[in-house]
């Protein structure tokens, strides 16, 4: 059984190696929860100890299977709730992260379960994050960068990459929420802001902004 801290090591470490396919460094997971790496180290070693990661000083940590398929489970638990939380308890998806954070370590496997047949085994969560099934399997999805598109290409929002609470509530300002038809009209030379057509509005949004929205084509 793991502690909520291990728990959290995990999840982080599982999210970093998303993006890379070596080893992540301890300084990597020391930025992304704002502590001394020292402290990363140790908590590495306990996760090594028992043999839920992969550790060899200087070279980084890789996830084992069984740290995978632990993390993998906290990532689903925590995507269900935030499904939950806004489909049922109405909240907005700018809301629900953190309070996802704290119920994912409910370790319940039978309320998970039973959680996700109340929501009709949603395939994604409220920013189009992919819900992994019980067995720990992904659906196989493909979406492009906002920002990768061209003028005159057209498609649907997906999904983001990007949850701060800010930059969600900047995207529901200007409409560009998922399931949204969009049509690319410009892309600026100078700085690659785009400019778009959404339900016959136009907007513009920065380079920034578009490459952490996610459109299927």
């Amino acid at each position: 059984m793991q502690s909520l801290t291990e728990e959290n090591y995990l999840k982080i470490i599982y999210h970093l190696s998303l993006n890379t396919e070596g080893a992540i460094q301890t300084n990597a997971i020391a930025d992304r929860i704002q502590t001394k790496a020292a402290s990363v180290t140790d908590m590495i070693k306990k996760l090594a100890d028992k043999q839920l990661v992969d550790y060899k000083k200087y070279q980084g940590v890789k996830l084992t299977e069984s740290g995978k398929t632990v993390a993998i489970n906290i990532v689903r638990r925590h995507r269900l709730w935030e499904v939950f939380l806004v489909e049922k308890l109405s909240f907005k998806w700018d809301e629900v992260h953190d309070i996802a954070e704290e119920l994912e370590h409910i370790k319940s496997s039978e309320l998970i379960e039973r959680l996700d047949e109340f929501l009709a085994f949603p395939r994604n969560d409220p920013h189009g994050d992919p819900i992994p099934d019980k067995n720990g399997n992904f659906e196989n999805t493909i979406f492009i960068k906002l920002s990768k598109l061209k003028a005159g290409d057209k498609g649907l929002i997906m999904g983001v990459s990007e949850h701060s609470s800010l930059f969600l509530q900047h995207l529901e300002k200007l409409g560009l929420t998922l399931g949204k038809q969009i049509k690319i009209t410009e892309i600026t030379d100078f700085d690659g802001s785009v400019e778009l057509s959404i339900e016959n509005k136009q907007i513009n949004v920065s380079r920034e902004v578009a490459k952490h929205i996610l459109i299927k084509l």
